[in-house]
């Protein structure tokens, strides 16, 4: 079973809120608690010891590969990263200087990848923002996140920036927050399984039959957006948390709740809005289109000089100004003069998003991201951040929009769309990538996430680099998908999921260029009826009349080739269109009988050609078809045809009808056996290629917390300064009250000693761990040891007055060193001088006698 993990992080001012946060937990609450603070390097921590007097349960320092316990404190040691890793905690080595570790952030990254929607993450007093890029991992994954009241806190910085960056769930004083968290548990339920949460899409717009479907057509009302088309897991863990920080147990009973209170609709749509980002994130990618893509695209010749990008769900603007600045920096490796310009397009369902964007104000911790050439020359230091130069910010235009909405951007040679799509369900990418399609000039290129690929369309997009997601548009091809996801209206999940045929009539500049170079082939090599297929058979050009081989299919318009070419002529076309790809020469069919609408027949010879020049038409197929005119012959011939080739003919024709019957029925159970394979592995590479986008999404969203900023703090520090204050404190109170003091531990070495015990016992500051019995002295006591091994092993008192060998007497009182936790632990040998009460006995001793 794995346990649950409640992360902690703390700096200055941390160690009461994290003594009042421990003893408010009930000591069975069956989950782990791992402690990160900013702690010195150099010295040792103390935190375990001083945490463990205020909670029952244990608390320990973590080591490599420690198990995950319940009911346990795990307390990070100093000079490391601490991480939770497949249930065991993690250490290494910090891999930024002194000053610019961020072990918070690290802590609480690796608690959203390892525990998901589980996760927990709580953010106490401290200097700094350390902190908020992790609740920003554990909240985009759907756990739970908590802060300190601010004005609690000592240092209220960490605290104020995870609630500026919109990323706290729960905001209450240290003492308050263990039974509002464990609250918040208590009210997650499985309501997703039984309250009508229904995993695919709404069949029609009047029946609102499930709760979901009442939030999502309030959410519509309020904002306008559809998230009906948002995958499932997404929607489950933005209202589970919702619901579980009301304490409404049901999806209905919050429907309710959202139909009463507006201004939760309006946080509900915040939520469900993921906004995780960063500057240059996957440095490869970057590095690909600094080196390789923009230039390539600076290169070539345009027709307007002015290059435009459009950067899809931006969220902050750390990716579309990090492209700005790459432009930048190629723009500055051509040779000038040149006229240049760019133009990006930066947009995001959020207005606070994009606020914040245009704002171009970050924090200081994107040093760990950016270059510091890049920060020199791109960014100015402002207020503790950084702010972004005017140059690059007027190179972007940020604003609100919806992709699924709104009409696109167009004219565009780069697309950015990373991290965006693993969000949406299947048909609603299957109609993002046409829209991206036909917003990209010619030779466009096209940038996703890690996870997300172009799918089935293939013939839209080639990859460039495939594992880097950037893709090449395709100028020969055409989507069947026209119907672009602009002004829909009613939601998308209405709207039927097949999608509708070209039209003939298309004039685009790609359809210009397609016809035109079919007709130069048509009319230079065939003149009869004849159709282009590409790969996938779709008809993309027609000419002539092909009404005697081609008839629409029955039901919805469908333009593909297979489905309407005649009977009979089917299956031999579909081998010879095999055949022809695999080889140069045309194939050919002669004499196939194809039945008119008339009921008569006609013979037909068919060319299949696969088509390499010119360009356009590269990797398509066409497909000539030649009636056979029947020959007009005489009386004679015919007599002398019928009665020399009648029996052979008749015999030959059987046995090829026969032939040809067996060949079809065993092609037609194969093509099914095939397309039933084809069918099973498409939808079991969805479900995986779903199930990757699912997996990766936290991977992807974390890797922004893993930023560094200068937030090393001297609470442990000053700890250890009060603590040896205190410890000078009661060494110059033992030597003030000039009475020799001897502590021994429990194998009677010597632990500390006062100066007056120096003075009668021979021991100075390198005799610290010696044994008693080899130390020599001046009192005239050779059983000091053995009453001290008695006095430790009997735990009783011994008092003696013992004669020095200067003349001076000393009471010598042995007793047991007893600790706080009442554990005795070595003796405490005290030595009072007496030699005055004794020289006043021995004188009043006299005067009695005389």
């Amino acid at each position: 079973m794995v346990v649950r993990v409640l992360g902690i992080g703390a700096s200055a001012g941390g160690l009461a809120p994290l003594e009042e946060f421990l003893a408010r937990i009930p000591p069975h609450s069956h989950m782990a608690y791992v402690v990160v603070q900013h702690l010195d390097p150099t010295h040792k921590a103390l935190l375990p010891e001083l945490l463990q007097r205020v909670t029952p349960m244990s608390v320990r320092q973590a080591t490599q590969g420690m198990p995950i316990e319940p009911d346990c404190v795990y307390v990070i040691p100093p000079n490391t990263e601490l991480s939770v890793v497949d249930g065991l905690l993690n250490l290494a080595k910090p891999m930024e200087p002194r000053g610019m570790r961020l072990p918070i952030n690290v802590l609480f990254s690796s608690l959203a990848r390892a525990q998901g929607e589980q996760a927990i993450g709580v953010v106490l007093s401290g200097m700094g923002t350390d902190g908020t890029l992790g609740l920003q991992a554990i909240k985009a994954v759907g756990g739970l996140t908590a802060v300190q009241q601010p004005d609690t806190a000592q240092f209220d910085a960490m605290p104020k920036s995870a609630i500026a960056a919109n990323c706290a769930d729960i905001i209450a004083p240290p003492g308050d927050l263990p039974t509002r968290i464990l609250a918040c548990l208590a009210q997650a339920p499985d309501q997703f399984a039984s309250g009508g949460l229904s995993a695919g899409p709404v069949a029609e717009p009047e029946l609102e039959s499930t709760p979901l479907q009442r939030i999502l057509r309030l959410l519509q009302q309020r904002t306008r957006h559809d998230f009906s088309l948002y995958k499932p897991s997404t929607l489950h863990r933005r209202m589970e948390r919702r619901m579980a920080i009301h304490e409404i147990a049901t999806l209905t009973l919050y429907a309710d709740f959202l139909q009463r209170n507006p201004q939760e609709i309006d946080l509900l749509f915040k939520e469900v809005l993921i906004g995780v980002t960063s500057f240059f994130r996957d440095a490869q990618v970057w590095q690909y289109l600094a080196d390789i893509t923009l230039p390539e695209l600076l290169a070539r010749q345009h027709r307007e000089p002015h290059l435009r990008a459009w950067v899809v769900g931006c969220s902050t603007g750390e990716e579309a100004y990090s492209l700005a600045m790459l432009f930048t920096e190629a723009l500055d490796k051509l040779p000038r003069p040149h006229d240049l310009t760019l133009q990006i397009f930066a947009s995001d369902l959020s207005p606070d998003a994009i606020a914040t964007a245009r704002r171009g104000h970050y924090p200081a911790d994107i040093s760990s991201s950016v270059s510091a050439e890049r920060l020199a020359r791109f960014f100015s230091v402002h207020d503790d951040g950084y702010q972004i130069n005017r140059d690059i910010r007027d190179l972007v235009l940020f604003a609100q929009q919806d992709v699924v909405l709104d009409p696109p951007f167009t004219r565009l040679d780069l697309i950015s769309c990373r991290n965006l799509l693993i969000y949406f369900d299947q048909s609603l990418q299957r109609k993002l990538i046409p829209l991206f399609h036909y917003s990209l000039r010619a030779g466009g290129v096209l940038l996703l996430g890690s996870s997300e690929t172009v799918g089935r369309y293939t013939q839209l997009f080639a990859p460039i680099q495939s594992k880097l997601r950037i893709y090449r548009r395709q100028d020969n091809a055409q989507s069947r998908d026209t119907r672009l996801p602009v002004k829909s209206f009613p939601p998308l999940a209405w709207i039927a999921k097949e999608l509708p045929v070209i039209p003939s009539n298309s004039s685009s500049h790609t359809n210009d260029n397609l016809q035109a170079a079919a007709d130069q082939v048509l009319l230079q090599v065939y003149a009869p009826a004849a159709v282009v297929v590409n790969d996938e058979g779709d008809i993309v050009y027609i000419s002539g009349r092909t009404g005697k081989y081609l008839e629409p299919a029955a039901g919805k318009a469908n333009w593909n080739f297979y489905a309407m070419v005649r009977e009979g002529l089917r299956t031999p076309i579909a081998s010879a269109l095999r055949q022809a790809a695999n080889q140069s020469e045309p194939a050919h069919l002669q004499g196939l009988q194809v039945q008119l609408p008339g009921g008569a027949t006609q013979s037909v010879d068919i060319t299949v050609q696969a088509l390499r020049e010119p360009t356009a038409l590269r990797g398509m197929k066409m497909i000539v078809f030649r009636d056979i005119t029947p020959v007009d012959a005489s009386p004679a011939n015919k007599n002398k045809t019928k009665t020399a080739t009648q029996h052979t003919h008749a015999t030959e024709l059987q046995q090829y009808q026969d032939e040809i019957q067996t060949l079809r029925e065993e092609n037609r159970a194969s093509r099914e056996e095939l397309q039933s394979a084809n069918e099973e592995l498409q939808s079991t590479n969805e479900e995986l290629q779903s199930t990757n986008e699912e997996l990766t999404t936290s991977k992807e969203e974390m890797q922004s917390m893993n930023e560094e900023l200068q937030t090393i703090n001297a609470e442990m520090q000053t700890k250890l300064d009060d603590l040896a204050l205190a410890q000078s404190d009661m060494k110059n109170l033992l030597n003030s009250i000039e009475i020799a003091i001897l502590f021994l531990d429990q194998n009677l070495n010597v632990r500390r000693y006062t100066d007056r015990a120096s003075k009668i016992i021979n021991i100075r500051e390198g005799d610290i761990g010696r044994p008693l019995s080899d130390l020599t002295t001046s009192l005239q006591y050779p059983e000091l040891n053995d009453d001290a091994l008695t006095t430790l092993s009997t735990l009783a008192f011994s008092e003696k007055q013992i004669p020095a060998t200067d003349g001076r007497w000393f009471t010598v009182r042995i007793m047991p060193y007893r600790r706080l936790d009442n554990v005795i632990d070595g003796v405490v040998i005290t030595l009072v001088d007496i030699t005055a009460t004794k020289e006043l006995e021995q004188s009043l001793r006299k005067d009695l006698q005389s």
